[in-house]
């Protein structure tokens, strides 16, 4: 089977300061334990049967990856990927995402936040309040492709179980506090994501795809005022700070917004 991995960095085991995951002397660290948790999932989807692995470093501006110390036997996508945030994903058979971190909101998740922190109060999918684990399994589910297997700590595994159906949840930490944890030795954690990686790469095929009933309708709450684009003609102006977006797919609204 073929499996794409999306790999976020807030959910990343031993992560649990902003600091880690942006420019700075802690983030150095944060890069490499970003790279453990890498290797850790490759090595177990090739356990459990994977013969291509694609993945995606889809924190931030994407070159988070220590790239020389990644594990030779997967492909990687660093940078850019204009407005295809899963390429190619029709190619595979499941997708991993690793390292994900709870939506925005959410009591004692570690660094919570739906795509931007800064921007971004409060995002819902078809009326439903979503986070970036709705958004890329949407994403996958279009195309028929299911989430397979998610890790990150114990308030991204509980929103995952709440979205996808069948699939296999690591937990790497337990939140405390937005940067506060109680975290796993790397050890520990990295043996989790090879077993977890392993059974969900053998037993995709009893995962379902994340589908979203069409049309889409993302409606998007902003942290500022004055930010909502209220002369677009696709965008349906709901107050000062929030709008709503529609089309045909979970991609095409996203673009959207």
């Amino acid at each position: 089977m073929n499996v794409f991995v999306m790999v976020d960095m807030e959910g990343i085991s031993g992560i649990c300061k902003a600091a880690q995951v942006m420019e700075g002397e802690p983030y150095q660290m944060g890069r490499r334990l970003l790279t453990q948790d890498v290797n850790a999932c490759v090595e177990g989807c090739l356990a459990g049967g994977a013969q291509k692995i694609v993945v995606r470093d889809a924190h931030w501006q994407g070159f988070n990856f220590l790239f020389q110390d990644l594990d030779p036997r997967a492909e990687y996508i660093q940078g850019s990927t204009a407005r295809q945030r899963i390429p190619d994903i029709d190619d595979f058979d499941g997708l991993i995402l690793l390292g994900y971190h709870a939506m925005a909101g959410t009591p004692e998740a570690i660094l919570e936040h739906t795509m931007s922190s800064k921007s971004w109060q409060n995002f819902w999918i078809n009326g439903v309040k979503s986070g970036e684990l709705a958004i890329d399994g949407g994403i996958a589910g279009d195309h028929g492709v299911p989430v397979i297997m998610v890790s990150g700590d114990d308030k991204c595994c509980k929103e995952a179980r709440k979205f996808f159906k069948d699939l296999v949840t690591v937990q790497v930490k337990k939140g405390l506090d937005v940067e506060g944890g109680q975290m796993l030795s790397l050890d520990r954690a990295h043996q989790l994501i090879r077993e977890g990686a392993a059974k969900a790469c053998r037993d995709y095929k009893n995962s379902k795809p994340y589908k979203v009933k069409k049309p889409v309708t993302m409606r998007l709450e902003l942290v500022s005022r004055g930010k909502v684009p209220v002369r677009r003609p696709d965008v349906k102006v709901i107050d000062g700070r929030t709008y709503e977006v529609a089309a045909r797919t979970v991609e095409q609204a996203l673009n959207l917004l």
